[in-house]
């Protein structure tokens, strides 16, 4: 079957798209790898979308769902796109610390979830690694089900938003151990420890689980053709948020910008749509020509 528009992803981005691509009458199709809302789903409570004062991440996927498929786009999720050949990609996936015991306990104690997997480990002190937004917001999170979380940041300062650093500074659950790069990940049948290295001494914090927000790369690895892209793999795109490739657009996180929010993902998609509409408009006036 063939489509006007392909999108590929299922986070706010690539809802925004399917709602715009949809309205414009194209015949438009969204594949998803798991359920709708990308990294909506590892955010419990979205606070600085306009409109909504709180809302619970899912809750936001659900309703930005809904709203695409009123106007009939097509969506397919749990359905995984192996490469891409023409069409853009909107995903990403967890950036690993790469450090050692990391892969050993995966599923025993290592997580980059907190709300997937934070009611597991009740009672216990747990390690947030990294300094941004996710790691400082999951991390406060965190503190409803542990006895303790330890933030800890490889520079001198977190990197999250004020709000969210004053918020887990007053909890008092939570304690940011900074300047301290992690080294490795210990324990025998789980997580046990993590140890990390301040000042030129590696030092050792017990702990029951260790959660990684350390960042995303993108998956741009699914076009498999050149495309630009920054020094991080993230794809440079034009204002309209065509890439390099004509008739490819990359929206959300995969795209290289200063922030990665919902608004601007959501203007993304939307950019990419409008643009894409014109696109594919200009196709169908030359074919009948």
């Amino acid at each position: 079957m063939s489509y006007d528009v392909i999108i590929v992803g299922g986070g706010p981005a690539g809802l925004a798209a399917g709602l715009y691509t949809a309205r414009m009458d194209l015949k438009a199709v969204l594949l998803d790898r798991g359920p709708l809302g990308g990294q909506l789903l590892n955010t419990e409570l979205v606070e600085d979308y306009p409109g909504f004062e709180s809302v619970l991440g899912s809750e936001l996927a659900t309703k930005m769902g809904e709203h695409a498929r009123k106007f009939g786009l097509e969506i397919r999720d749990f359905e995984p796109v192996k490469e891409i050949e023409l069409e853009g990609n909107t995903k990403v996936v967890p950036r690993y610390l790469g450090v050692p015991g990391e892969k050993e306990f995966w599923g025993r104690g290592v997580s980059y979830c907190a709300v997937c997997d934070g009611a597991f480990f009740k009672g216990q002190e747990l390690a947030v690694v990294g300094g941004g937004d996710a790691a400082v917001e999951e991390g406060e999170f965190l503190t409803r089900y542990a006895s303790k979380v330890y933030i800890v940041h490889r520079r001198n300062e977190l990197r999250a938003q004020p709000i969210l650093i004053d918020r887990a500074r007053n909890n008092p659950k939570v304690e940011v151990i900074l300047e301290s790069a992690v080294k490795g990940i210990t324990g025998n049948e789980k997580v046990q420890s993590v140890r990390y290295e301040q000042a030129g001494v590696t030092k050792e914090l017990p702990v029951g689980g260790v959660f990684i927000f350390v960042g995303f790369v993108p998956n741009s690895g699914l076009l498999k053709m050149h495309v630009d892209h920054d020094e991080g793999g993230y794809i440079l795109t034009g204002r309209d948020m065509q890439t390099s490739v004509e008739g490819i657009w990359a929206v959300g996180d995969v795209r290289s910008q200063l922030t990665k929010q919902i608004s601007t993902a959501v203007g993304d998609g939307t950019t990419a749509a409008v643009a894409a509409s014109a696109y594919v408009t200009s196709l169908k006036d030359a074919a009948r020509t």
